[in-house]
């Protein structure tokens, strides 16, 4: 069996929403089938009933995102019914292994033409009642939030994995002696990276706005941040940690969606691709150590691609925490940092969990479109201790 070359043709997302921010009235299906009906419609020359399968990556999904947000989203966007759709699962990295189970459908031939995303509110994610171990029970019962992090914890986890995840990015800032002020100096470079890249338009080309939600641009984005507002924060973790709400990603909403074919579709769409998909890995680490998760995924992926840190034209590293992303470049001594989030990261613009890693994925085949030529990698940590990257070229 040969295995069939990957493109993607077009990438798209919302503007992301903050905590209960602009989005927060729209539900998590809805975002979805938005994404998915505006690629579509950016790509006329392709009849939708072509569309052999949707993969969507989906973090919580105990909501309005139940019952195979991607089947939702094929049917509230006005696709065909004999399109399919698949909900996938990986936590942070939900939304790129999304995008890897579509290219690998694509490339062993399953598939002719997919499309590939996630979304997530976490505004909208709601709380979650354990069913009792008896009928009647007397006393209260407790409600469990499925917004972000551990909930209903196995007893038979060590306590060492089962950590805050901010835990785990103070974590990561003692292994590598990563101070307050670094930490800090990396997030307001993010907002700054972030804000510039919106002022001169480069997010224009992939972000489309939700119809009636009133938001045009990334809300978390503060082009007015500083260093001296940034040390007025708390450590949020630890009493006296480096952690906190101005050095980390915060609770977002949001979704994104990527279109991906072989040769056959690629002349159905009659579009030029943006990239190619390269090669893609993943890899485990102890979980309280997540936020390493990316620095043996990056090498492996970049071995089977046959290539090194100095072919990157651009690198979309998500920003869980500043700590977790200046971790894992101490460990790549061999990449330049200039090609890290060249148009700001996820401190500024935000996670919305099963959205990010198709956002990120994305905004690399962009980049690489827009500079003609070249290699993009994305990747993420992902909580519980693992980490996803993805190598596209063009």
């Amino acid at each position: 069996m040969s295995i069939r070359d990957v493109y993607i043709v077009d990438a798209v997302r919302t503007p992301v929403g903050k905590f209960a921010g602009a989005l927060s009235g729209v539900r998590p299906d809805d975002l979805a089938a938005h994404v998915v009906r505006s690629l579509v419609a950016r790509a006329p020359g392709l009849d939708p009933s072509r569309i052999d399968d949707v993969y969507f990556g989906d973090a919580n999904g105990a909501g309005e995102d139940n019952r195979d947000v991607a089947r939702m989203a094929v049917l509230l966007a006005g696709l065909p019914v004999s399109v399919p759709g698949v909900t996938v699962n990986r936590l942070c990295g939900s939304g790129l292994e999304a995008v890897i189970q579509a290219a690998r459908a694509v490339a062993v031939g399953d598939a002719s033409v997919a499309v590939a995303g996630g979304v997530e509110s976490m505004s909208r994610a709601p709380w979650v009642l354990q069913k009792p171990e008896r009928a009647f029970p007397a006393g209260h019962q407790q409600l469990h939030s499925t917004t972000l992090g551990w909930r209903m914890t196995n007893p038979r986890m060590p306590a060492e994995w089962t950590v805050a995840l901010g835990e785990g990015a103070e974590l990561v800032a003692d292994k590598h002696g990563i101070s307050r002020a670094q930490q800090d100096a990396f997030a307001l470079a993010s907002h700054g990276k972030a804000a510039a890249a919106w002022d001169a338009g480069l997010y224009d080309g992939e972000v489309v706005p939700y119809d009636g939600a009133g938001l045009t641009r990334d809300e978390c984005v503060r082009d007015d941040s500083s260093m001296e507002a940034l040390a007025r924060l708390k450590p949020a973790f630890r009493k006296d940690g480096t952690v906190t709400a101005g050095n980390a990603s915060p609770l977002n909403d949001g979704a994104a969606a990527l279109l991906l074919v072989d040769d056959e579709g690629l002349r159905a769409t009659g579009r030029e691709p943006l990239a190619r998909i390269r090669a893609s890995a993943v890899t485990g680490v102890e979980p309280q150590l997540f936020g390493l998760g990316p620095v043996e995924a990056v090498r492996r992926a970049l071995a089977k691609a046959g290539k090194g840190f100095a072919d990157l034209t651009t690198f979309e590293l998500n920003e869980a925490f500043a700590a977790q992303s200046l971790g894992c470049l101490v460990e790549w001594p061999e990449l330049d940092p200039a090609v890290v989030n060249p148009r700001g990261g996820a401190i500024a613009i935000g996670h919305p969990l099963g959205a990010s890693g198709a956002r990120l994925a994305g905004s690399v085949a962009h980049q690489l479109a827009a500079a003609g030529s070249g290699t993009g990698l994305a990747a993420l940590c992902i909580g519980v201790g693992q980490g996803l990257a993805l190598v596209l070229e063009r």
